[in-house]
């Protein structure tokens, strides 16, 4: 990061051998971009100490970074407000899911105590046609 803007890093360099002219086009539009942006933030990359020896940052340069700052906290803004929305949103959402699931056990449950109660009746039903069934071939043997 301490490289000086004439100088390029290897991956900044770009290829002479590229057949692609709009490759080539693209790679030194992103190559002046790297250093535009290396220009433009030098400063903000220096230590305290440097900055208080060396003279004020011009105003235009502290224009465009406080047009930037600006902008960023825009998009972050309303990147946050939408998110702020959705984590509301699924907040109800499983206050609704915990309400749902309980109303589920509910149901569950009278439906149990339900099968329970019907069991217990067939078995007295059974029972009782039993007893019947015997008292019935008591009185034809007898």
């Amino acid at each position: 990061m301490n490289a000086m803007p004439s100088e390029k890093l290897p991956s900044e360099q770009i290829e002479t051998t590229v057949e692609d002219p709009n490759l080539a086009a693209v790679s030194e539009v992103e190559a002046g971009i790297r250093d535009f942006v290396r220009n433009d933030v030098a400063y903000l990359r220096r230590s305290p100490s440097m900055l208080t020896t060396e003279p004020a940052v011009d105003a235009s340069a502290e224009a465009t970074v406080n047009n930037v700052n600006s902008l960023i906290q825009r998009v972050a803004g309303s990147s946050l407000a939408e998110i702020e929305n959705l984590v509301s949103e699924l907040e109800s959402l499983r206050d609704l899911l915990h309400a749902e699931g309980q109303r589920v056990q509910r149901e569950i449950s009278g439906y149990a105590q339900l099968s329970q109660a019907a069991m217990k009746s067939t078995r007295m039903i059974a029972d009782n046609v039993a007893q019947w069934k015997r008292a019935a071939d008591g009185l034809r043997n007898g």
